[in-house]
């Protein structure tokens, strides 16, 4: 994250003179060194000249959108700073941007307010001009409002922040696809060249045989190698370590994992699919290796799921250096007690250690699906916890992002004859309504499952890819749900039109 950059850019005008001026200056020279110091806020936020002119918004704007590590831009104008002068310059804007409704004070001096004081603190009314424009020009941005020394203000421009990085992540991004969509299954189809021309990355189909290849050239020296990481980071059982009877096993998962590694690096990928109907050439079906490059920070989908993977991959860019993982998921089953209604979040093989709550077992087990030899995979549970479980749907003539806020809870009891990594949550506002408005909402049945991105981080993210965000949480009730569904089919065919 400290790679990237936010620029944070000053409104003001000529008509207040030099010293106003350089009184702006240091101020927002000040706010822009507390804001990168904030530990809220985990990229730079790097201070830029004052803009009095519609030249120097221009000027501005243009050197954003070409500067590489600039990722957004956090707008403020602490005095008035009249919005024509914006218009050229917004007009070009290409990177995601904050307006911050603040003022340098916070508090009134009562008793020696005079009209110096007033020229210089404008805020309250410059950014209403300032945001006009905004709105004029049709422009997404998120506004935060409040004293820009307050955490909760941070903490908004952190999730900002993070939301911009794991855009800029998916510009000139690429996803492998190897063998195709589970055949028959709809939900995880969808359109790539409108993805691409949406989001900025593309999503393209590779045989398996292209991969086999690339396993098939691992040498035994690259499999010893990831054996002995296997053995000593994870639970291992004698018969499955080195001259163990079962040893062959672990032996194939790490030659596939080396294989997988290779292709996706040399071809520059971010994410990737596979399916268990299509195996040609492999051993198993990839388990072990998926949930290793899921915790270095691939994306995932299963049975072809592209979609999925890609937002697995924004989302663990959304998480970086936060408590909690974030891992490919699927709702698989139902615990009905009246007493406490939960989901089991899980999948055969593929679920991320980085939301494991212990060291993962590694372990070794037949499969009824996919007709391969017994895989191997890292088994464990998910602590405790707040999270949120994501959807990126393809609605034909729009995306739409669908989040809901979960709780993950510590098993009633223990589930020995599952051996696959797992999570149990109750859904928010309850297991019935949450679930009925995921099915109206058309939502998918994998998600992106985090632990440390919020419904904000994610709705920040649906602003900045104009996108529709729809969020089931404590305060939904269905026939509100379904209500804000009709008027959004409102929106996007008569305001927006047919857009992708």
């Amino acid at each position: 994250m400290k790679k990237l950059d936010v620029w944070f850019v000053t409104g003001s005008q000529h008509l207040y003179g030099p010293e106003t001026l350089n009184q702006v200056t240091r101020d927002s020279q000040e706010i822009a060194k507390a804001l990168d110091a904030a530990p809220a806020v985990p990229v730079n936020v790097v201070f830029k000249p004052v803009l009095v002119t519609p030249e120097a918004v221009t000027e501005l704007v243009l050197a954003a959108n070409h500067a590489p590590e600039c990722i957004g831009i956090i707008s403020w104008c602490h005095t008035f700073s009249p919005s024509k002068m914006w218009i050229n310059g917004l007009k070009q804007l290409h990177k995601p941007a904050l307006h911050l409704h603040t003022q340098y004070n916070r508090d009134i001096p009562w008793s020696t307010i005079d009209m110096d004081f007033m020229n210089l603190n404008q805020a309250a009314h410059g950014d209403r001009e300032h945001g006009f424009i905004w709105s004029r020009l049709r422009l997404n941005r998120k506004v935060v409002v409040g004293y820009w020394r307050e955490k909760q203000i941070q903490q908004k421009i952190g999730a900002w922040s993070r939301a911009a990085a794991a855009w800029n992540d998916w510009q000139g991004a690429k996803f492998a696809r190897f063998g195709d969509n589970m055949r028959e299954v709809a939900v995880t189809e969808g359109d790539k060249v409108a993805a691409q021309f949406k989001f900025g990355y593309s999503v393209n189909g590779y045989g398996v045989g292209d991969l086999v290849a690339v396993i098939n050239s691992v040498t035994d020296k690259e499999v010893d190698r990831l054996v002995e990481e296997y053995e000593s980071t994870y639970e291992v059982t004698s018969d499955l370590r080195k001259n163990g009877n079962r040893h062959k096993f672990v032996r194939e998962a790490a030659r596939i994992e080396q294989g997988m590694r290779t292709f996706l690096k040399n071809g520059d990928f971010k994410g990737f699919t596979t399916t268990f109907e299509d195996l040609h050439g492999l051993e198993q079906l990839p388990g072990l290796a998926v949930q290793r490059l899921m915790a270095d920070g691939y994306g995932f989908g299963a049975e072809g799921d592209w979609k999925t993977s890609a937002l697995l991959r924004a989302v663990k860019i959304m998480g970086t250096g936060l408590s909690g993982g974030a891992s490919f998921m699927e709702d698989y089953t139902y615990h009905l007690d009246p007493a406490g209604k939960l989901v089991l979040g899980a999948h055969m093989l593929e679920v991320c250690p980085s939301i494991a709550d212990r060291k993962p077992a590694l372990e070794v087990h037949a499969l009824g699906i996919g007709g391969k030899m017994d895989p191997a995979r890292l088994v464990f549970n998910t602590p405790p916890g707040p999270a949120t479980n994501a959807s990126l749907i393809d609605m034909g003539n729009r995306f739409r992002l669908l989040v809901n806020e979960v709780d993950v809870v510590r098993l009633e009891q223990p589930m020995p004859k599952l051996p696959v990594a797992q999570a149990v949550w109750k859904p928010r506002p309850n297991l019935e309504d949450a679930c009925a408005s995921w099915i109206y909402a058309g939502g998918a049945h994998h998600v992106a499952f985090s632990q440390a991105v919020t419904g904000e981080m994610l709705e920040d993210f649906a602003e900045i890819a104009d996108i529709e965000f729809l969020l089931i949480g404590e305060k939904t009730t269905v026939p509100e749900f379904k209500k804000e569904l009709r008027t959004n089919e409102v929106y996007y065919a008569s305001n927006r039109g047919w857009t992708i």
